[in-house]
């Protein structure tokens, strides 16, 4: 017995994998187990994967001698960091190649501001608290090196647990969570270069020439691969013109050149996380390569690496090191001044933005969150002995009691502020015009994609406006058959895939897509909804609502046939039509495509004149309409007329309202206040636009005839012209 003891300890000493695997496991099914009982409470998936790693680690389980030597055997501490090392490529790499980067240019200022006034604070604290730390922890190495890793650790912001707090709380696409985002981005690059600092310092060996060479060299790597990334992936993307995806080999080949450069990298000397980010920032988003790597890997990263990265996190702390008063001052005063950097740093620079307060405060509490680069600095100190033992423990037990603190403070700051930071719908008519929209549009297939990018392009009206697009490709789920064959003896083509869904409709739609965003640079993010047509409305419902949408635009439930006639389609579009009508939280568009740009050879409203007509009879549906209007009239390749209908019998009651600087005047009827609003409205649209361009308003005056069988007749009597000059 005692030598089959021996053999199975033998086997586990020498095979660290077999550790680290089991390891794996059990952080993700303890993580699995927190996030059901979590759930409820509104706690986030981060804080239950870093409470699965604190449980098995030498804070919980592994205080028992036995699972402590079969999770911590000599060879196995090298490995874990190979594999987070790994873990950081992959996730670093998928937050570049998911960030919103036109928000991130247009917002770069104000996101370094924030970042720099936290960081600037914390490194502040961080010198003040330096020389009270390392005495007490009876430091033997340089004091200034000390002093940056505390600065690293007090001004470090994790961005991948603020990217995924942000997602869990459903505020990852509101403007505070992408600043949030775009901010502790920033902050990441502050503290990686405060890291490099420290390698210069390990690697005594280095002159400083040296190491400027080895700067120049880092920068002209990563823009080599950035080009050689956007030259594969066209090259691929022509490849595979009639293909959905790429194929996993391709995909393991792009991923390959990002894994061998930031090893590369990483053997020199210097962090690839910055370089990651970088690459993934500037890949090529138009396209199937890009399209694959973010479904391929999305998946992978938020299910598997991003809960075992988290949960490694808290595997690493061992709270039993704070074993006296003074070992448990040291980590309440690094957890008070990070606290304290970061809120008081912050609201500067909110205050001076101009931020709410509210949401000043919410971007401080993320900013807050830590386990990222903190940590590996604490590992190369543990590596180079430039800290003891006891000063590192007692950094990681600080950094992992911030998150676990920090966390459920902030996903209850969410809930509690749910109306002011949750989805406001704004009517275009009180819109800025300058302001970002964000359009939802819908496709039941390939034939109307034209006319839906095409009305995209015509909102990117000028420069400087943002449009966010979102293309919501809706698939019904056919009904279940019910069959006695298994599994194995079913036919190839009667198995079924998520992927599968859709058909060849999925490749035509994202060659139209894909061109569309080579001609006009717009990035529009696809998505595919497959639901039966019972319950797809409140599917993209809750997307508008996910991603914030300024309007949906629906696809027509006929399409136009070869003779002009409208054909009638799937009823099952008309009535998720009509559900969304009645259920949508924002305005709603239904989209009838005539026709007219189906045999185009470029999509309308990118460079073609266009010639849209607006016709408003009153009400707040039609003062909607016309603000809608207003984003494509300041088009320039658009001219726009607006029509506005007038019933004959409200002549008597109209109350004039003069166009400055005309001939004729023209009158506009106001009977009730709801008129009255309307004429504001107009009147407020022509003195803004009217004058400085191509507008025309149209005003008929008519009677509605009751004819025999309860039918209308719409007669005009009047018209009155204004062309704007």
């Amino acid at each position: 017995m005692s030598n089959s003891h021996g053999a199975c300890r033998t086997f586990f000493d020498v095979n660290p994998i077999l550790t680290m695997g089991t390891q794996v496991s059990c952080i993700l099914v303890i993580s699995h187990f927190f996030h059901i009982l979590l759930k409820p409470l509104g706690q986030p998936g981060p804080v239950a994967q870093i409470l699965a790693g604190f449980v098995i680690g030498p804070s919980g389980l592994s205080r028992i001698q036995s699972i402590k030597d079969f999770f911590f055997p000599p060879d196995a501490g090298n490995l874990y960091e190979i594999m987070t090392m790994q873990a950081r490529i992959v996730i670093m790499f998928l937050i570049g190649l998911e960030m919103d980067f036109p928000y991130l240019i247009r917002n770069l200022r104000q996101a370094s501001i924030i970042a720099c006034g936290s960081c600037l604070m914390c490194t502040l604290f961080a010198i003040a608290m330096t020389s009270f730390i390392y005495q007490e922890t009876s430091s033997s190495g340089s004091a200034v090196m000390m002093g940056i890793m505390i600065s690293i650790v007090l001004a470090n912001t994790a961005s991948p647990v603020v990217v995924r707090l942000a997602g869990d709380l459903k505020i990852a696409t509101s403007d505070v969570g992408r600043m949030a985002v775009s901010s502790c981005l920033i902050a990441d690059m502050y503290a990686v270069f405060l890291l490099v600092i420290n390698t210069m310092h390990r690697r005594t060996s280095y002159t400083t020439g040296k190491w400027i060479l080895l700067g120049i060299l880092y920068f002209v790597i990563v823009v080599v691969v950035i080009v050689l990334n956007s030259h594969v992936a066209k090259w691929m993307n022509r490849r595979n013109r009639n293909q959905k995806y790429l194929k996993n080999t391709e995909i393991f080949g792009l991923l390959a050149i990002v894994f061998v450069t930031a090893t590369g990298l990483e053997s020199m000397g210097f962090s690839s996380i910055a370089a990651c980010f970088l690459i993934g920032l500037m890949f090529p988003r138009g396209g199937r390569a890009a399209r694959t790597l973010s479904i391929k890997l999305t998946y992978a990263v938020h299910n598997f690496i991003l809960p075992v990265y988290f949960g490694y996190a808290g595997f690493r702390a061992d709270m039993s090191t704070i074993d006296d008063l003074t070992k448990f001052l040291i980590v309440f005063v690094v957890l008070l001044l990070s606290f304290g950097g970061k809120i008081t740093g912050t609201l500067a620079a909110c205050s001076h933005l101009k931020i709410p307060l509210n949401e000043g405060v919410l971007i401080a509490f993320l900013m807050n969150l830590k386990g990222h680069v903190d940590l590996l600095t604490i590992s190369l100190a543990v590596q180079d002995a430039l800290a003891n033992s006891a000063f590192c423990d007692l950094m990681v037990a600080a950094i992992v009691l911030n998150t676990l603190i920090w966390g459920p403070i902030i996903s209850y700051m969410v809930r509690r502020e749910r109306e002011i930071l949750g989805y406001k719908h704004i009517a275009f008519e009180s819109q800025n015009p300058d302001g970002e929209i964000r359009l939802l549009t819908c496709v039941s297939g390939p034939r109307s994609v034209g006319t839906m990018v095409g009305l995209i392009a015509s909102l990117k009206f000028c420069e400087g406006v943002p449009v966010t697009p979102y293309l919501v490709h809706l698939i019904e789920l056919p009904e279940k058959t019910n069959s006695n064959l298994m599994y194995h003896q079913k036919e190839v083509d009667e198995l079924s895939d998520d992927d599968d869904y859709g058909g060849n409709d999925v490749v035509e739609i994202n060659e139209a897509v894909d061109i569309f965003t080579v001609e006009t640079g717009i990035m529009i993010h696809q998505v595919k909804v497959v639901s039966p047509f019972v319950g797809m409305y409140s599917d993209v419902c809750d997307w508008a609502t996910d991603v914030r949408a300024s309007i949906i635009i629906l696809p027509f439930h006929k399409h136009q046939r070869i003779d002009g006639k409208l054909e009638s389609g799937k009823e099952g579009i008309r009535i998720t039509n009509q559900k969304v009508l009645r259920h949508a939280p924002c305005s709603v568009a239904i989209l009838v495509d005539r026709g007219l740009t189906a045999n185009s050879s470029h999509l309308s409203g990118s460079d073609s004149l266009q010639h849209v007509a607006t016709l408003f009879f009153g009400g707040p549906d039609d003062r909607e309409a016309l603000g809608f209007s207003k984003r494509l009239g300041m088009h320039h390749h658009i001219n726009l007329t607006i029509i506005r209908f007038i019933p004959k019998s409200a002549r008597r009651e109209l109350v004039g309202v003069n166009f400055a600087n005309q001939e004729r005047d023209v009158t506009m009827a106001v009977p009730d206040r709801e008129n009255n609003a309307d004429s504001v409205v107009l009147s407020e649209f022509y003195n803004r636009y009217g004058p400085n361009s191509s507008v025309c308003f149209l005003f008929f005056f008519f009677l509605l005839v009751c004819l025999p069988g309860n039918l209308f007749r719409l007669i005009l009597l009047h018209l009155s012209v204004f062309q704007s000059t």
